[in-house]
Protein backbone atom coordinates (compact mmCIF):
# COMPACT_ATOMS: atom_id res chain seq x y z
CA UNK A 1 0.00 0.00 0.00
CA UNK A 2 2.88 2.56 1.15
CA UNK A 3 4.56 1.51 -1.84
CA UNK A 4 1.68 2.80 -4.62
CA UNK A 5 0.21 5.87 -1.94
CA UNK A 6 3.69 7.33 -1.43
CA UNK A 7 4.61 8.78 -4.66
CA UNK A 8 0.48 9.65 -5.23
CA UNK A 9 1.23 11.63 -1.82
CA UNK A 10 4.49 13.12 -2.48
CA UNK A 11 3.54 14.52 -5.86
CA UNK A 12 0.18 15.87 -4.42
CA UNK A 13 2.11 17.58 -1.25
CA UNK A 14 5.05 19.12 -3.99
CA UNK A 15 3.00 22.40 -4.82
CA UNK A 16 3.54 24.53 -1.96
CA UNK A 17 -0.01 25.64 -2.11
CA UNK A 18 -1.22 22.32 -1.18
CA UNK A 19 1.30 21.80 1.05
CA UNK A 20 0.15 24.37 3.37
CA UNK A 21 -3.24 23.74 3.07
CA UNK A 22 -2.54 20.08 4.35
CA UNK A 23 -0.12 21.78 7.23
CA UNK A 24 -3.02 24.05 8.45
CA UNK A 25 -5.18 21.19 8.27
CA UNK A 26 -2.26 18.88 10.46
CA UNK A 27 -2.33 22.22 12.78
CA UNK A 28 -6.15 22.01 13.56
CA UNK A 29 -6.65 18.65 13.79
CA UNK A 30 -8.27 16.54 14.35
CA UNK A 31 -11.57 19.19 13.93
CA UNK A 32 -10.39 20.69 10.69
CA UNK A 33 -11.93 23.35 9.19
CA UNK A 34 -14.32 24.74 6.25
CA UNK A 35 -13.04 26.53 2.72
CA UNK A 36 -13.97 29.62 3.61
CA UNK A 37 -11.99 29.57 6.71
CA UNK A 38 -8.94 28.20 5.25
CA UNK A 39 -9.09 30.30 1.89
CA UNK A 40 -8.82 33.15 4.77
CA UNK A 41 -6.03 32.09 6.72
CA UNK A 42 -3.57 31.32 3.68
CA UNK A 43 -5.10 34.44 1.33
CA UNK A 44 -5.87 31.62 -1.42
CA UNK A 45 -8.80 32.46 -3.95
CA UNK A 46 -11.87 29.94 -3.02
CA UNK A 47 -11.69 28.50 -6.77
CA UNK A 48 -7.77 27.85 -6.24
CA UNK A 49 -8.39 26.00 -2.87
CA UNK A 50 -11.16 24.45 -4.02
CA UNK A 51 -8.83 22.55 -6.57
CA UNK A 52 -6.12 22.05 -4.12
CA UNK A 53 -8.49 20.54 -1.49
CA UNK A 54 -10.04 18.29 -4.37
CA UNK A 55 -6.24 17.21 -5.25
CA UNK A 56 -5.60 16.44 -1.35
CA UNK A 57 -8.57 14.31 -1.13
CA UNK A 58 -7.94 12.23 -3.82
CA UNK A 59 -5.08 11.45 -2.73
CA UNK A 60 -6.33 10.48 0.60
CA UNK A 61 -4.24 12.80 2.30
CA UNK A 62 -7.67 14.60 3.92
CA UNK A 63 -11.46 13.87 4.15
CA UNK A 64 -14.44 16.09 3.77
CA UNK A 65 -17.92 15.82 6.34
CA UNK A 66 -20.79 17.47 5.29
CA UNK A 67 -22.14 19.44 8.27
CA UNK A 68 -25.54 21.08 7.20
CA UNK A 69 -24.76 23.07 4.49
CA UNK A 70 -21.20 23.51 4.59
CA UNK A 71 -18.47 21.27 4.37
CA UNK A 72 -15.49 20.30 6.66
CA UNK A 73 -11.72 19.75 5.17
CA UNK A 74 -9.89 17.35 8.11
CA UNK A 75 -6.57 15.26 7.50
CA UNK A 76 -6.96 11.87 7.36
CA UNK A 77 -4.75 10.92 10.20
CA UNK A 78 -4.13 7.11 9.08
CA UNK A 79 -2.84 7.98 5.57
CA UNK A 80 -0.76 10.80 7.02
CA UNK A 81 0.57 7.97 9.50
CA UNK A 82 1.04 5.59 6.62
CA UNK A 83 2.97 8.42 4.90
CA UNK A 84 5.20 8.94 8.22
CA UNK A 85 5.59 5.47 8.44
CA UNK A 86 7.52 4.92 5.02
CA UNK A 87 9.23 7.43 5.59
CA UNK A 88 10.62 6.45 8.84
CA UNK A 89 10.42 2.73 8.63
CA UNK A 90 10.76 1.66 4.64
CA UNK A 91 12.76 4.95 3.39
CA UNK A 92 14.74 5.18 6.23
CA UNK A 93 15.30 1.61 7.42
CA UNK A 94 14.18 2.40 10.77
CA UNK A 95 17.58 3.67 11.62
CA UNK A 96 18.05 5.10 15.42
CA UNK A 97 19.79 8.41 13.94
CA UNK A 98 17.43 9.27 12.22
CA UNK A 99 14.24 8.48 14.46
CA UNK A 100 16.28 10.24 17.21
CA UNK A 101 14.70 13.54 17.17
CA UNK A 102 11.14 11.83 16.66
CA UNK A 103 8.69 12.56 19.97
CA UNK A 104 9.12 10.62 23.04
CA UNK A 105 6.78 10.28 25.67
CA UNK A 106 6.83 13.17 28.15
CA UNK A 107 9.43 12.33 31.33
CA UNK A 108 7.49 12.29 34.46
CA UNK A 109 8.05 15.78 36.38
CA UNK A 110 7.88 14.80 40.04
CA UNK A 111 9.75 17.76 40.81
CA UNK A 112 8.35 20.65 38.96
CA UNK A 113 4.55 21.51 37.51
CA UNK A 114 4.00 20.51 34.39
CA UNK A 115 4.18 23.88 32.04
CA UNK A 116 1.55 24.51 29.67
CA UNK A 117 1.25 27.55 26.95
CA UNK A 118 -1.80 29.05 25.80
CA UNK A 119 -1.62 30.71 22.20
CA UNK A 120 -3.64 33.43 20.78
CA UNK A 121 -3.41 36.32 18.12
CA UNK A 122 -3.38 39.23 20.78
CA UNK A 123 -2.87 37.30 24.19
CA UNK A 124 -5.76 39.94 25.35
CA UNK A 125 -8.90 37.66 25.79
CA UNK A 126 -9.30 34.02 25.56
CA UNK A 127 -5.17 32.73 26.66
CA UNK A 128 -5.32 35.09 29.20
CA UNK A 129 -8.46 33.94 30.49
CA UNK A 130 -7.13 30.65 29.88
CA UNK A 131 -4.11 31.38 31.94
CA UNK A 132 -5.91 32.38 34.89
CA UNK A 133 -8.01 29.36 34.77
CA UNK A 134 -5.40 26.88 34.42
CA UNK A 135 -3.44 28.67 37.48
CA UNK A 136 -6.63 28.21 39.40
CA UNK A 137 -8.18 24.70 39.29
CA UNK A 138 -4.74 23.00 38.54
CA UNK A 139 -3.88 23.01 41.99
CA UNK A 140 -0.49 23.31 41.77
CA UNK A 141 -0.10 20.54 39.59
CA UNK A 142 0.84 22.79 35.95
CA UNK A 143 2.26 26.41 35.75
CA UNK A 144 0.54 27.89 33.20
CA UNK A 145 1.93 30.47 30.75
CA UNK A 146 -0.21 32.65 27.91
CA UNK A 147 1.57 34.52 24.74
CA UNK A 148 0.58 36.17 21.77
CA UNK A 149 1.40 35.86 17.73
CA UNK A 150 1.20 39.91 17.42
CA UNK A 151 0.17 40.51 21.70
CA UNK A 152 -1.84 43.52 22.33
CA UNK A 153 -1.04 46.29 24.13
CA UNK A 154 -3.05 45.82 27.07
CA UNK A 155 -5.60 42.97 28.46
CA UNK A 156 -9.01 43.54 27.23
CA UNK A 157 -11.08 45.56 30.03
CA UNK A 158 -13.89 42.28 29.30
CA UNK A 159 -11.86 39.88 29.78
CA UNK A 160 -10.46 41.18 33.10
CA UNK A 161 -14.15 41.89 33.74
CA UNK A 162 -15.30 38.60 33.49
CA UNK A 163 -12.12 37.02 35.19
CA UNK A 164 -12.48 39.09 38.14
CA UNK A 165 -16.17 38.50 38.76
CA UNK A 166 -15.61 34.77 38.91
CA UNK A 167 -12.72 35.21 41.58
CA UNK A 168 -9.55 34.76 39.52
CA UNK A 169 -6.17 37.37 40.62
CA UNK A 170 -5.97 39.50 37.03
CA UNK A 171 -3.05 41.47 38.77
CA UNK A 172 -0.06 39.46 36.91
CA UNK A 173 -2.22 39.04 33.34
CA UNK A 174 -0.61 40.96 30.37
CA UNK A 175 -0.24 40.35 26.78
CA UNK A 176 3.10 38.91 25.74
CA UNK A 177 4.97 37.84 22.49
CA UNK A 178 5.41 34.58 21.81
CA UNK A 179 9.03 35.27 20.75
CA UNK A 180 9.69 35.45 25.10
CA UNK A 181 9.06 31.61 25.54
CA UNK A 182 11.03 30.69 22.55
CA UNK A 183 14.74 31.91 23.92
CA UNK A 184 17.69 29.73 24.69
CA UNK A 185 16.86 30.79 28.19
CA UNK A 186 12.85 29.73 28.19
CA UNK A 187 11.37 26.76 30.25
CA UNK A 188 10.82 23.78 28.33
CA UNK A 189 7.01 23.35 27.73
CA UNK A 190 5.17 20.13 27.87
CA UNK A 191 1.72 21.20 26.38
CA UNK A 192 1.14 24.01 23.60
CA UNK A 193 -2.53 24.84 22.80
CA UNK A 194 -3.64 27.30 20.27
CA UNK A 195 -7.09 28.67 21.20
CA UNK A 196 -7.54 30.78 17.84
CA UNK A 197 -7.48 29.98 13.87
CA UNK A 198 -4.41 32.38 12.80
CA UNK A 199 -2.39 31.06 16.17
CA UNK A 200 -2.69 27.59 14.71
CA UNK A 201 -1.76 28.70 11.26
CA UNK A 202 0.97 30.72 12.13
CA UNK A 203 4.48 29.15 10.68
CA UNK A 204 6.60 28.83 14.06
CA UNK A 205 9.62 26.95 14.22
CA UNK A 206 9.13 23.60 15.99
CA UNK A 207 8.59 23.90 20.15
CA UNK A 208 11.82 22.04 21.74
CA UNK A 209 11.13 18.70 23.58
CA UNK A 210 8.60 18.12 21.43
CA UNK A 211 5.43 18.81 23.97
CA UNK A 212 1.94 17.53 23.26
CA UNK A 213 -0.43 20.07 21.41
CA UNK A 214 -4.03 20.68 20.61
CA UNK A 215 -6.19 23.17 19.04
CA UNK A 216 -9.02 24.23 21.16
CA UNK A 217 -10.06 27.33 18.90
CA UNK A 218 -13.06 29.56 20.28
CA UNK A 219 -14.44 32.49 18.37
CA UNK A 220 -12.79 36.13 19.63
CA UNK A 221 -15.39 37.56 22.20
CA UNK A 222 -13.61 40.64 21.54
CA UNK A 223 -15.20 40.23 17.54
CA UNK A 224 -18.84 40.07 18.84
CA UNK A 225 -20.96 42.75 17.64
CA UNK A 226 -23.94 44.52 19.89
CA UNK A 227 -24.52 46.27 22.59
CA UNK A 228 -21.87 46.03 25.87
CA UNK A 229 -24.52 43.79 27.35
CA UNK A 230 -24.53 41.23 23.71
CA UNK A 231 -20.13 42.04 24.04
CA UNK A 232 -20.05 40.68 27.38
CA UNK A 233 -22.02 37.75 27.22
CA UNK A 234 -19.83 36.53 24.32
CA UNK A 235 -16.76 36.78 26.95
CA UNK A 236 -18.94 35.08 29.90
CA UNK A 237 -19.47 32.21 26.96
CA UNK A 238 -16.35 32.19 26.59
CA UNK A 239 -15.03 31.72 29.70
CA UNK A 240 -17.56 28.68 30.50
CA UNK A 241 -16.17 27.01 27.60
CA UNK A 242 -12.74 27.76 28.45
CA UNK A 243 -13.75 26.53 32.28
CA UNK A 244 -15.03 23.84 30.82
CA UNK A 245 -11.97 22.33 28.54
CA UNK A 246 -9.18 23.51 31.11
CA UNK A 247 -11.08 21.21 34.44
CA UNK A 248 -11.00 18.30 32.03
CA UNK A 249 -7.49 19.15 31.28
CA UNK A 250 -6.50 19.51 34.85
CA UNK A 251 -8.22 16.13 35.89
CA UNK A 252 -5.86 13.98 33.52
CA UNK A 253 -3.34 11.85 35.05
CA UNK A 254 -0.90 12.97 32.67
CA UNK A 255 2.40 11.34 34.00
CA UNK A 256 0.05 7.73 34.44
CA UNK A 257 -0.61 8.50 29.82
CA UNK A 258 1.46 7.42 27.33
CA UNK A 259 2.04 10.28 24.38
CA UNK A 260 -0.72 8.36 22.39
CA UNK A 261 -3.15 8.32 24.71
CA UNK A 262 -2.47 12.17 26.27
CA UNK A 263 -3.11 13.11 22.79
CA UNK A 264 -6.45 11.79 22.47
CA UNK A 265 -7.48 13.27 25.44
CA UNK A 266 -6.42 16.60 23.98
CA UNK A 267 -7.99 16.39 20.78
CA UNK A 268 -11.16 14.97 22.82
CA UNK A 269 -11.00 18.12 24.86
CA UNK A 270 -10.82 20.54 21.93
CA UNK A 271 -14.11 19.55 20.45
CA UNK A 272 -15.32 22.35 18.35
CA UNK A 273 -17.90 24.54 21.01
CA UNK A 274 -20.78 22.92 18.85
CA UNK A 275 -20.40 19.95 20.62
CA UNK A 276 -20.32 20.68 23.96
CA UNK A 277 -23.28 20.38 26.27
Amino acid sequence: MEQSFAPRAFATLGHPDRLAVFRLLMRLAPQGARPTELAALLDLRPNTLSHHLADLTATGLIQVERQGRSLRYSVNLTATETLIGYLALDLGRGRPDLLATLPRPPAPAPDRPWRVLFLCSGNSARSLMAEALLRDLGEGRFAAFSAGIRPAAAANPMAQEVLARNGHDIAALHPKPLDSFQTPDSPAMDFVFTLCDSAAAEDCAPWPGQPITGHWGLPDPARAPGTRAERALAFAQTYGALRRRIAAFAALPVASLDRLALQSRVDAIGAPPATEG
